[in-house]
């Protein structure tokens, strides 16, 4: 058995993982994590609760993830090279939209933009992208991609809580759009030979079950979609909502905001140690192993964030999180391209990745409401937790009915 190089694999493959990280980091932008920072000023900006934020924003992230139904398809029609500058465009104008924006009905709108160029496209854009490029290592392209990720989560928070104490929330979402239109011209350049999409129709295919590639249409009709829709819908709904409440956490734990922040690296640490063994283990095993099981960690986690009272609580239950967080991260786009084939992989993987953003929206604002109901995070939390033991069971079902058409 050759023995694998991983100096020379990223050697081989450095532009097309380099543009992988770019968009994943550069995501960042219209991720929960970076925009709840400024829960605190929009909603005093504005004059808002917490459920009517958390209403605005899960109604911009709905709509996104409507869109990003037909977007997401885009991946199997247009280049990485072509199409992601036009993404990160978007995004640079949302958090410029951000910025300026100071009526309440556009909200809304602002939040949609940045959720469907940020959480949405730019993600997707990267997961499609390795998942087709890539096929013996799959698991570790979509592993290293995801690195991005794991950057902006683990320094973004940080950096950018540290200097509302000297610039105005305002201007920060400006900083945030250059420093996304400073990587147009990076990603162009690493994609100045990128492989496209019909190269890799004869060399790079992989099929499905029943040795097939699966259309959408296919894909959406067939049961173990359905049975796989909980998994999609949970991590995107409660991690979002977990961070989307940080500062109402953190207040009503008694914790200083920045020093519920600065557990963001460990948690984000835990993650890519599990990002990186969760790709390792289904370029190994595949993903039918693993999809069942991998999410019982998250369950721990929100049940210790419920009863825990001290930041040393929270760290533990961070840590939980992030093994499930950073699994999450390369097990679902590998599962589509194993099970449905790589020829539609973009159509199907947008599909996919609605159902994901749709639970983040249906996160923050679901546990927005029960907060303003008078039911706090503590005791959602422990019910979540019971949430996704279910959610594993419906995976184990699933896997477990389709695996013998692989």
């Amino acid at each position: 058995m050759t023995r694998f190089n991983l100096r020379q694999y990223l050697r081989d493959n450095a532009t097309w993982l380099g543009a992988g990280v770019l968009l994943t980091f550069l995501s960042s932008f219209g991720q929960t994590f970076f925009i709840s920072v400024f829960a605190g000023n929009i909603r005093a900006e504005f004059g808002i609760g917490h459920g009517a934020w958390g209403g605005l924003y899960s109604l911009g992230t709905t709509v996104s993830a409507i869109v990003m139904i037909w977007a997401g398809g885009l991946t199997d029609v247009f280049r990485v090279r072509v199409l992601g500058p036009a993404v990160l465009t978007g995004l640079a104008v949302a958090a410029v939209a951000m910025a300026v924006n100071s009526w309440l009905v556009l909200l809304p709108l602002v939040v949609f933009l940045l959720r469907l160029f940020g959480q949405g496209m730019s993600i997707h854009l990267a997961q499609v992208a390795m998942a087709r490029w890539f096929i013996v290592t799959r698991g570790k392209a979509l592993s290293i991609a995801s690195v991005g990720y794991a950057i902006g989560e683990a320094l973004l928070p940080l950096v950018f809580v540290a200097a509302l104490a000297f610039l105005d929330w305002r201007w920060l979402w400006v900083v945030s759009a250059v420093i996304v239109l400073m990587g147009i011209p990076v990603l162009t350049r690493l994609l100045r030979q990128e492989r496209t999409p019909q190269s890799l129709a004869t060399e790079y295919s992989a099929t499905g079950m029943l040795g097939r590639h699966w259309t959408r249409r296919e894909t959406l009709f067939h049961p173990l979609f359905w049975f796989m829709t909980p998994a999609l819908l949970g991590p995107t709904a409660f991690i979002t909502a977990f961070f989307f409440h940080q500062v109402h956490l953190a207040e009503v734990k008694g914790w200083q905001h920045f020093d519920l922040v600065a557990l963001f690296p460990i948690f984000t640490g835990t993650s890519l140690v599990s990002m990186f063994a969760a790709g390792w283990a289904l370029d190994k095993w595949g993903t039918a192993r693993l999809m069942p099981y991998y999410q019982l960690p998250i369950a721990i986690g929100f049940v210790i964030a419920g009863l825990t009272s001290s930041i040393g609580g929270a760290l533990i239950a961070m840590i939980f999180l992030g093994l499930t967080v950073g699994a999450n991260n390369t097990l679902p786009s590998a599962f589509w391209a194993e099970f449905y084939g790589t020829r539609h992989i973009g159509s199907i993987k947008a599909m996919a990745t609605a159902v994901m953003v749709l639970g983040s929206a249906i996160g923050p604002g679901l546990t927005g409401v029960l907060i303003d109901a008078g039911i706090p995070l503590s005791v959602q939390f422990l019910w979540i937790g019971g949430v996704f033991v279910l959610v594993c069971l419906s995976a184990k079902i699933g896997v477990t009915r389709a695996v013998s058409s692989l």
